[in-house]
């Protein structure tokens, strides 16, 4: 089950600690709205320094869960180990914590357009790495046409299908040209998160861009059809105030979640099948259903099996080797 790192997590405590919990709930339950009624239009859903302490209690812990896993993943896939991020579109900067964890990171860019929401992750980030720290916070409407800083790795983390439809594919075009290794996109678990990932690896197979992950190896068209889509889930364990500002009693959710990867060379430990649903277990036999050779297939493994050992651990998400 995925949790903040501990640091975080009382950086977290403490900026909260000093607002009320009824204002807190308030503002939770008006950002949810928000971002379900209004998000894709490029509207400012998160302006006042309140709102961005009640979204780092109760969004920030899924989107860290998400993109540490999506990271994880496309690092695994790309063979690389990057030393400069840039977060675009940081929030309060869960993506920048993810990879953080996961890389040994010497240079950190955060863009952020929202005066508040740069002010609080540049409050957390005190509590993390040297690098997190040394972390540079600049404003940056990620719909204008300025060239972005570059880094090795590029990353956005739910910000994509907050803009208006005819900016969603210029903004991945410049956050490509702007990763000089690799480029990864999160965004929420649902039909319309998958649709605008898969424009974007259109565009960005079009461009000469190499997919790390999700998808299997090979550059060929998508196979998901019809009304399904391609998404991942990863638990994530809730805290007394997440849950209260939930609404909710269970001591963990699950987020589900879309990410596409991008690099510029060949991925080096691309996966040859990738598991897309849960498992269906039944006595002596595991049913699996995969993405592999650019297509959908339905596998079914037994005892025989070599794999049977991995896939009797195996989760929607995984590679099966």
């Amino acid at each position: 089950m995925a949790q903040l790192p501990a640091a975080l997590q009382s950086a977290i405590d403490e900026m909260t600690g000093a607002c009320e919990r009824a204002a807190l709930a308030r503002d939770a339950q008006a950002i949810s709205e928000g971002y379900r009624l209004r998000t894709g239009r490029g509207e400012r859903l998160l302006t006042r320094e309140s709102e961005a302490a009640a979204y780092a209690a109760a969004r920030m812990p899924a989107t860290y869960a998400a993109a540490h896993a999506a990271l994880s993943e496309a690092l695994l896939s790309a063979g690389i180990a990057p030393r400069t991020l840039l977060d675009c579109g940081a929030g309060t900067g869960a993506v920048s914590w993810a990879a953080d964890d996961l890389l040994a990171l010497t240079a950190v860019t955060c863009l952020e357009r929202e005066d508040a929401m740069r002010a609080a992750g540049q409050r957390l980030v005190r509590a993390g790495s040297d690098t997190l720290r040394a972390a540079r916070w600049e404003t940056c409407d990620l719909t204008q046409d300025a060239p972005l800083p570059t880094a090795e790795l590029v990353c956005e983390g739910y910000m994509l299908g907050e803009l208006p439809e005819t900016m969603r594919l210029p903004a991945a075009a410049r956050l490509w040209d702007a990763a000089e290794q690799l480029a990864v996109f999160i965004e929420p678990g649902t039909p319309q998160g998958f649709a605008n990932l898969r424009a974007v690896r259109d565009m960005l197979l079009a461009r000469g861009a190499h997919i790390a992950a999700p998808c299997p190896a090979g550059a060929g068209a998508c196979p998901m059809t019809g009304e399904d889509w391609c998404h991942f889930a990863v638990r994530v364990q809730r805290t007394q105030l997440h849950r209260a500002l939930k609404g909710g009693d269970a001591p963990y959710e699950d987020e589900k979640f879309c990410y596409l990867a991008a690099m510029r060379g060949e991925p080096e430990n691309a996966c040859m099948s990738r598991v897309l649903r849960h498992p269906q277990i039944a006595p002596g036999r595991i049913g699996v259903t995969v993405c592999e050779g650019g297509a959908i297939a339905e596998r079914t493994f037994t005892k025989k099996d070599t794999q049977w050992k991995q896939v009797r651990k195996i989760a929607a998400g995984d590679r099966i080797e």
